[in-house]
């Protein structure tokens, strides 16, 4: 059985918080532009951690971990 991650949970959590955030500025506010980056660089985030988590090696996981840790950078 694989240990639980506390990363790949955070940031899962993370992004459900963010999509609910997403939710209220599209529904209510009407913001589209700004709320669909939002929401893509938040669960870009977990995206990353998951990749970094099947890594091939040290290095590998390092530089993955690191997309996750300034996710605005990738996009």
């Amino acid at each position: 059985m694989k240990k639980r991650n506390l990363i790949l949970d955070k940031s899962f959590e993370f992004s459900l918080k963010i999509i609910e955030i997403y939710k209220e500025l599209v529904y209510k506010k009407k913001e589209y532009v700004m709320s669909k980056q939002l929401l893509r660089s938040a669960t870009s985030i977990g995206a990353n951690a998951v990749e970094a988590d099947s890594a091939q090696s040290h290095r590998d996981f390092i530089a993955k971990m690191s997309i996750s840790l300034h996710p605005v950078k990738s996009l």
